[in-house]
C-alpha cells in the first residue's frame, strides 16, 4: 500500500470518528453547549483538557524550534507546563465554585459591570482568534504535506471538519472527540520518537536516550550534538545565547497566558464539584506530561537525524548530491515536503550537492569562500519537524499516516476549544448578558452556533497568512491573555478591594499597551520611523514582543489597583462573595491581612 493511501486511511478514520462522536453527543441544551451538562468524569476531563492545551504549537511546532534553536526555546517547555500548574491552584477551582459558564460571566458578576463583561468578551476575542491562527496553520502544514494538497485547501478542509464537530456537538461534543483526539496525539507523539530513540541511543525511553550516548560516535548525543551543529556554525544548542531578560519575560509571559486562557479555563466548568475539578487539574498535569517529556528528545534527535542526512559521510566532509535526493529513497522526504513551499534546496552554486550550514557565521563564511560555497543551501520550516521526522528516519509508512493523524487531532482539538470560548463569549456575554436578554434558551443555542460558524470562517482567513510559525503565533496569544484576563481573574478571586472601574481600567491598559507593541514590534501597519522594527531591534529595553505580555500584565495589576485605590470600594455583597468563594464551608469566617 503506498503512502499515500496509508496517509488517507489514518486521517480518514480519525474524522469518522470524531464526526461519530459529535453526532452521539449532540447538544440539545444551552447547559450541554456550554459546560457538557456538569457532568464529565475528571479523569476524561483530564484527558480531554490535554488534549485541549496540546495544541498544534504542542505537537508540531515546539519540538522544531527547540530543534533549530536548543537550550533557549525551552521556556516553551518551562512556561507552559509551569502555567498549567498556576491555573490548576490558583483559579481552577475557584473559578468552578463560583458556578459560571464563561470567563467573562465571571468578570462580569465579581466586578457587578456589564461594561467589564463586555471588555472581558473584547478580550477573551482578541487572544483567542490570534491562538486559533496558529491552529489553523498547524492543520495547514498537515494537510499540504500528507493529502498532497497546498496549505490553503488544507485549511479549508480542517475548517470544514471543525465545523461538523464543533459547531454542533457544543461543549458536550467537544470534549468527548477530545478525549479520542488525545489518545491520538499522544500515541503519534510518542511511537516514532521510541523508534528514533531506539536508532539512535539503543534506549526506548525517549527521555532517558536524551541524555544517554549516541550509537554511531559512543559519545553522550547531546555532547555530540554540540559537536555537529558548532562545526557548521550554528550556535551550541545545549547553551543559553540569548538575554536572559527576554528569556525571563517570555517564560512569565507564557505562564501567566496559560493560566488566562478562557478556553482551557472553561474545561473546569464542565465537573459536578470543586472537588472534581481539582482532579481534573491533576489528572491534566499527568496528561500532558507524557508529550512535554518527550518533546525535548524528539526536538534533538531530529536536528541529529537532518544533519547527519545532509553530511552523509562526516560534517563537512562531504554533502549529500542531487543525484542522492533525486535518487536514494531515504531522501524521498525531501522531495515530497519541497513540493508543499515549506522545504526547499537550491544549488546555488552548481556543484551538484547540497549545503547545509548557517552562512551567518563569520568563520563558516571563510570556509565556505574556500570550498567554493555559495551560501546555505537548505530550508527548513520549523513547523514541518515532527511530521517529517519519521520520514527523515525512515520509520515505517503507518508510523507517517499515524503521525499524520496526531498533528491534525493536536491541531483540531484546540481550535474546537478556542472556537467553542469565543461563540460563548459571543452568544452568553454579548447578546444574552448585554444586547438580548430576553432571548430564549433556543435562540441562544442557535446563536451560539452562527457565532462558532463566523468565527471558523474568520480563523481560517486568517491563517492563511499567519504572522509566524505556529507557536510563535501562539505565543503572541499567550500574552495577550496574560496582560489581559490572567490579572482581572487573580484580583477577582483575592482581592476584595478591586472594583468594576479599577478592574475595567486594568484590562483596557493591559491589553492595549500590549497589542499597540506587539503591532509596532511586528511592523504590521505604517508609522514613521517604527515600520522597521524586527525582534532583533526591539521598541523598549530589549523586549521581544512574544516576550511582552508580562510587562502588560504588570500594568494591567498596577492600573486596576491605582484605580481602584482612588475610587469606592466595592459593594459589601460583592465582598462577601469574594470571600465566599476563597474560604470553604466551616472553614470560619475569612480575615483580610
Amino acid at each position: 500500500m503506498d503512502q499515500f493511501t496509508l496517509n488517507l486511511l489514518f486521517v480518514g478514520a480519525s474524522f469518522a470518528l470524531y464526526i461519530g462522536i459529535a453526532i452521539w453527543a449532540r447538544a440539545g441544551s444551552t447547559s450541554e453547549f456550554y459546560a457538557a451538562g456538569r457532568g464529565v468524569h475528571p479523569v476524561v476531563n483530564g484527558m480531554a483538557t490535554g488534549a485541549d492545551w496540546m495544541s498544534a504549537a504542542s505537537f508540531l511546532s515546539m519540538a522544531g524550534l527547540i530543534a533549530f534553536v536548543g537550550y533557549d526555546n525551552s521556556a516553551y517547555l518551562m512556561g507552559w507546563t509551569g502555567g498549567y500548574v498556576l491555573l490548576a491552584l490558583l483559579l481552577a477551582p475557584y473559578l468552578r465554585k463560583f458556578g459560571k459558564f464563561t470567563v467573562p460571566e465571571f468578570v462580569g458578576d465579581r466586578f457587578y459591570s456589564k461594561t467589564a463583561r463586555l471588555v472581558a468578551v473584547l478580550c477573551l476575542i482578541i487572544a483567542s482568534i490570534t491562538y486559533v491562527i496558529g491552529q489553523m496553520t498547524g492543520v495547514g502544514v498537515a494537510f499540504g504535506r500528507f493529502l498532497e494538497v497546498d496549505n490553503t485547501t488544507g485549511l479549508l478542509i480542517g475548517a470544514v471538519v471543525v465545523f461538523a464537530y464543533a459547531v454542533f456537538g457544543g461543549m458536550k461534543g467537544v470534549t468527548y472527540t477530545q478525549v479520542a483526539q488525545y489518545c491520538v496525539l499522544i500515541t503519534a507523539y510518542t511511537i516514532p520518537a521510541i523508534f528514533i530513540s531506539l536508532q539512535l541511543t539503543g534506549n526506548a525511553l525517549p527521555p532517558l536516550g536524551l541524555f544517554g550516548d549516541h550509537l554511531a560516535s559512543g559519545e553522550p548525543l547531546l555532547t555530540r550534538l554540540d559537536q555537529i551543529v558548532t562545526e557548521l556554525g550554528f550556535a551550541s544548542y545545549t547553551e543559553r545565547h540569548g538575554d536572559l531578560l527576554n528569556l525571563v519575560l517570555f517564560t512569565l509571559s507564557l505562564m501567566i497566558g496559560t493560566a488566562g486562557l478562557p478556553h482551557v479555563i472553561m474545561r473546569f466548568f464542565t465537573v459536578p464539584t470543586v472537588a472534581a475539578a481539582r482532579w481534573s487539574a491533576g489528572w491534566a498535569l499527568v496528561f500532558i506530561a507524557l508529550l512535554y517529556l518527550v518533546a525535548p528528545a524528539v526536538g534533538a534527535m531530529a536536528r541529529m537525524n537532518i544533519t547527519d542526512q545532509m553530511w552523509p559521510n562526516g560534517t563537512q566532509a562531504e554533502s549529500v548530491t542531487l543525484d542522492q535526493i533525486e535518487n536514494d529513497p531515504a531522501y524521498d522526504w525531501m522531495k515530497t515536503w519541497s513540493k508543499t513551499g515549506m522545504l526547499a534546496f537550491d544549488d546555488k552554486n552548481g556543484d551538484g550537492k547540497i549545503q547545509y550550514y548557517n552562512d551567518k557565521s563569520a568563520a563558516m563564511q571563510e570556509k565556505a569562500a574556500a570550498a567554493g560555497w555559495s551560501g546555505n543551501e537548505l530550508t527548513i520550516n520549523n513547523d514541518i519537524l515532527v511530521l517529517a521526522n519519521p520520514e527523515i528516519a525512515n520509520l515505517p509508512g503507518w508510523v507517517i499516516g499515524l503521525v499524520a493523524a496526531g498533528g491534525l487531532a493536536a491541531a483540531l482539538s484546540t481550535a474546537a476549544g478556542l472556537l467553542l470560548a469565543i461563540s460563548s463569549a459571543v452568544s452568553h456575554d454579548l447578546f444574552k448578558g448585554q444586547l438580548t436578554p430576553d432571548m430564549s434558551e433556543k435562540s441562544e443555542l442557535l446563536t451560539a452556533r452562527i457565532a462558532m460558524a463566523v468565527s471558523i470562517a474568520v480563523a481560517t482567513y486568517l491563517g492563511i497568512n499567519p504572522p509566524g510559525f505556529a507557536a510563535q503565533t501562539v505565543a503572541l496569544a499567550f500574552g495577550l491573555a496574560a496582560s489581559s484576563i490572567f490579572p482581572a481573574l487573580m484580583m477577582g478571586i483575592f482581592s476584595k478591594r478591586i472594583n468594576d472601574k479599577g478592574a475595567v481600567a486594568g484590562m483596557l491598559v493591559g491589553i492595549g499597551v500590549t497589542l499597540v507593541y506587539i503591532f509596532l514590534h511586528k511592523g504590521w501597519f505604517f508609522i514613521p520611523d517604527t515600520n522597521s522594527f524586527t525582534d532583533a531591534n526591539p521598541l523598549f529595553l530589549g523586549i521581544k514582543s512574544t516576550s511582552f505580555g508580562a510587562v502588560g500584565a504588570l500594568l494591567n495589576f498596577a492600573t486596576a489597583i491605582a484605580v481602584s485605590r482612588a475610587t469606592e470600594e466595592p459593594p459589601q455583597e460583592i465582598q462577601d462573595l469574594v470571600a465566599s468563594v476563597r474560604i470553604p464551608r466551616g472553614a470560619g469566617a475569612a480575615v483580610d491581612h
